[in-house]
């Protein structure tokens, strides 16, 4: 079973990206964030005539999360993080597919920091590590993907010192990431490369992406069951270097249909 997370930064504009990508890569399940549009612009006919099924959780300009698949019926669990019955921003979903429980979320960005943004994307972090703990132990693999807005260590990011003041790299929000790992959820992409530079995201000025000069930002976290069928995880860094494409590159893994 193949699942892919990606921020598109705009699905209506990156949607022939997409196609594109969904087409040469064949993943059964994609978490995708930013879609930057309200519910009713969700391009669900094109995304259907690729061959999924979708749900979503749109906002109009900003935020926005979506799970498809293309191995079975998704079966919605949770639309929002729980913890704010105030908090509109759409950045939470969560479903069933075929036995597997996948989340796939948009972490808020907290720039600039100090400010009421970093606050925001501090209780948010909260929010995720009360409601995880909930899921860890569930009896079947639980995937946690998206764009954590985070790098957890130097070796997720270029030039670490010029990083140190970001809301991205700061020590709170490293902290409350390597809770999440306290809980026992494994960083699958660590996990199989504990050693290797690779980055998610690179920024579209200053020549980054062909310098490599990226962040390591978009993660799954995987519980134990999850672990115990985790086969492969990669970066495509391919359709990152595509025309009007993402500043982001998709992420997946490959988890086996029974545990190893």
């Amino acid at each position: 079973m193949k699942i892919a997370t990606y921020n598109l930064n705009g699905i209506n504009g990156r949607l022939p990206v997409l196609l594109r990508w969904l087409e040469l890569a064949e993943p059964e399940i994609v978490c995708l964030q930013e879609l930057k549009a309200p519910q009713e612009r969700f391009p669900e006919t094109a995304i259907r005539d690729a061959g999924y099924e979708a749900i979503w959780h749109g906002q109009s300009r900003w935020n926005g999360v979506a799970i498809l698949s293309r191995i079975g019926e998704i079966h919605e669990t949770r639309r929002g993080l729980p913890g704010d019955p105030d908090d509109l921003q759409s950045r939470y979903i969560e479903a069933a597919i075929n036995g597997v429980l996948i989340a796939g979320l948009y972490l808020p960005n907290g720039n600039p920091r100090p400010g009421t943004k970093f606050d925001y994307k501090l209780r948010w972090f909260d929010r995720l590590e009360k409601h995880l703990s909930t899921l860890f132990t569930l009896d079947a693999p639980v995937v946690i993907a998206g764009d954590y807005n985070v790098m957890p260590t130097d070796r997720d990011v270029y030039a670490p010192d010029r990083w140190r003041e970001d809301a991205l790299f700061a020590p709170e929000v490293r902290a409350a990431y390597q809770r999440l790992l306290d809980q026992g959820w494994t960083d699958a992409v660590r996990h199989l490369h504990p050693d290797e530079t690779i980055y998610t995201f690179w920024e579209y000025w200053r020549g980054a992406f062909d310098r490599n000069a990226g962040l390591r930002i978009d993660h799954f976290l995987l519980n134990g069951q999850g672990t115990n069928r985790l086969m492969k995880a990669e970066v495509d860094t391919e359709p990152r270097g595509w025309e009007k494409t993402s500043d982001h590159a998709p992420v997946w893994i490959e988890l086996e249909n029974t545990p190893g």
